[in-house]
């Protein structure tokens, strides 16, 4: 039994990824996440990889990078290599999910305990 016949223009091969980012495998100093949002700063060139102009946009509204990769049918590794591409150029920007990086955030134990302490009173 053979597989269907693959979609017209559709070719997700080593060649075409290959050829989408320029022979690169690594975006530059990991600036993404799978949950970074991106949102673009400008509207997509005359001239530009049509990758580039479908991530600008796909991206007027921030969008996850993960949803940017589903809606583009490519792997998440290729697309933070064009993402990284226009974010060099100055054509999205990212934000970053915060986390608390330290414990001085949290409520004080002593707090917590007298707060659990009035709530078991009631």
């Amino acid at each position: 039994m053979t597989a269907g016949p693959a979609l017209p223009g559709r070719d997700d091969g080593p060649d075409r990824l290959y050829t989408i980012t320029g022979g690169r495998s690594r975006s530059p100093e990991n600036a993404f996440d799978l949950v970074t949002l991106i949102v673009a700063e400008r509207q997509p060139a005359p001239g530009m990889q049509s990758e580039h102009a479908r991530i600008l946009r796909m991206c007027e509204a921030p969008i996850a990078v993960v949803e940017v990769a589903a809606e583009l049918s490519l792997p998440v590794s290729v697309v933070k290599i064009l993402l990284g591409d226009l974010l060099e150029s100055g054509a999205v920007t990212a934000r970053h999910p915060r986390f608390a990086p330290n414990k001085a955030r949290l409520p004080d134990l002593d707090t917590l305990k007298q707060v659990l302490h009035g709530l078991q009173r009631l």
